[in-house]
């Protein structure tokens, strides 16, 4: 099925990116309830599989049925700025009260007792997703972010540099696999949804989204901005272990041992875990990662039991790339396109 995507001289003006915190929310529920049909993102489901058991996201899990053929919109508005934060998301979201019926509606979402309240008062449905998507954030995506993030803004850099190099068509044409873009128009294969859509003088918004692969979402719906979501470059090394000796010129710099605890982080980790991988006593790992914290270089999530420490952007951006004492990264140029 092909879903057809129709352009005015006015849309192509009117293209641009965004980040959503929230798409990532919703799009990796699918991916918790059935990690066996994203092979690139279950190594992420395993590790947060166990820490979601203390969450409360029924509702949440209620609103993104698997087999995922519609979601109401409501769930994930198309973001108004380009690098919204989950606060922020959230806060449109609650304010979307009177379109709760609607697009459950419009969505075909199954009636569970849950969904049945939320289309009965809205208001307070919502702010108990808001509540559920909060708490499930800082179990699964939170500590993840800094590393999705820098995936994201840097898939957002590659279009730009395409889109000045060549234009929307060049900007467009390898988005992914299933699209394709021919004489004014923006081709979609999906599994559920076919026809042509005018985007209404809107433009196109394009959203990387990491949770939705292998799949292409699109939103055509009023009053929504059109929107395309689509996997960004590079999911396939994302979740795979990293070099774990860091630069020579950062650990002279940090002192090696929270040049290597931070290069251990390359998955959220707990102070027990780290302190089992480079032998020292968990007091100890305390006292690097306090540091680390002050330093702006990890942040800690609280998520039920679990105390998970993970690296900032800074951090990713000090470990990325060509290394200090200019040895290249063993990451460099490691980044492939998805498989769609």
């Amino acid at each position: 099925m092909t879903l057809e995507l129709t352009f005015t001289t006015r849309d192509i003006a009117n293209i641009r990116f965004a980040v959503s915190p929230l798409g990532e929310v919703v799009a990796s529920v699918r991916v918790v309830k059935n990690p066996a049909a994203h092979p690139l993102l279950r190594p992420w489901a395993e590790q947060v599989r166990r820490r979601l058991a203390d969450v409360d996201w029924r509702l949440l899990s209620d609103l993104v049925p698997v087999p995922t053929i519609s979601i109401a919109g409501f769930t994930c508005t198309p973001p108004a700025t380009s690098i919204p934060d989950l606060e922020l998301e959230l806060a449109t979201m609650r304010a979307a009260a009177d379109r709760v019926r609607t697009d459950l509606d419009d969505a075909g979402t199954p009636r569970t007792k849950r969904v049945e309240a939320l289309y009965a008062d809205p208001g307070k449905g919502l702010e108990r997703l808001a509540q559920e998507v909060e708490n499930y954030w800082a179990a699964a995506i939170a500590p993840y972010w800094p590393r999705l993030r820098s995936l994201l803004e840097g898939e957002i850099l590659y279009r730009a540099k395409l889109l000045a190099e060549g234009g929307a068509q060049r900007m467009l044409t390898d988005l992914d696999p299933s699209v394709t873009w021919h004489d004014g128009t923006l081709r979609v294969e999906h599994r559920y949804v076919s026809g042509t859509r005018s985007l209404r003088g809107l433009g196109l918004l394009l959203v990387p989204c990491v949770f939705v692969w292998p799949q292409v979402f699109s939103v055509t719906t009023p009053p929504y901005q059109p929107t395309v979501r689509y996997s960004p470059r590079g999911i396939g090394t994302l979740w795979e272990r990293r070099g774990l000796e860091p630069p020579r010129a950062l650990a002279a710099v940090l002192g090696r041992t929270r040049a290597r605890l931070l290069a251990e982080l390359d998955q959220p980790a707990s102070t027990r875990d780290l302190a089992l991988r480079v032998g020292l006593s968990e007091p100890g790992v305390n006292q690097h990662l306090t540091a680390l914290r002050d330093a702006g270089l990890c942040t800690a999530h609280r998520t039920g039991r679990y105390i998970l420490y993970a690296r900032t952007t800074t951090a990713e951006a000090l470990l990325a790339g060509d290394h200090l004492d200019g040895t290249p990264s063993p990451e460099a140029g490691s980044r492939t396109p998805s498989a769609g």
